[in-house]
């Protein structure tokens, strides 16, 4: 298995954000390309699965890398992922939400199979996100204003 990329664009308060997301699937051997990852990230989702103790200790020493090496003020979320298989569940959801309390993360239970709380997670993201860097960040993107042509090169 590899790791994947997508993008989410998401709307919220007249902003739009674009969420690169790589998807490494909490496998270890991508552990050392972690900081290509979360390099100049504004927030991450550290993903666990709530039928697996082992997932959830695994995730906080994803958090610990982002603490220690992520960039200041990113903002963390957790998601405790397979809500849908309550029969399975080894982590309580209580036991989640007081750890990402501890940790000052944002915390939801998802289902990717059933699109559960999917959206919510980056809406709340959005939100915390803060709105003083958006128009930095837009600076610093190329855009030809009406009336400028493109100049050729050599």
């Amino acid at each position: 298995m590899s790791a994947s990329f997508m993008t989410k664009n998401v709307l919220e308060d007249t902003h739009t954000y674009k969420f690169n997301i790589w998807d490494t699937a909490g496998q270890e051997r991508y552990r050392a390309l972690a900081p290509m990852y979360y390099r100049g990230a504004g927030a991450a989702i550290i993903v666990y699965d709530v039928t697996s103790a082992q997932s959830f200790e695994s995730l906080k020493g994803w958090v610990r890398e982002l603490q220690h090496h992520g960039p200041p003020g990113i903002i963390l979320a957790i998601a405790g992922n397979k809500c849908d298989l309550e029969d399975y569940r080894e982590v309580s959801y209580q036991t989640a939400k007081n750890y990402a309390d501890e940790i000052g993360a944002l915390f939801v239970e998802t289902s990717a199979l059933k699109a559960v709380n999917i959206n919510e997670i980056f809406q709340e993201i959005s939100k915390k996100i803060p709105k003083e860097t958006v128009p930095r960040l837009v600076e610093h993107s190329l855009q030809l204003q009406p009336g400028h042509k493109k100049k050729k090169c050599c």
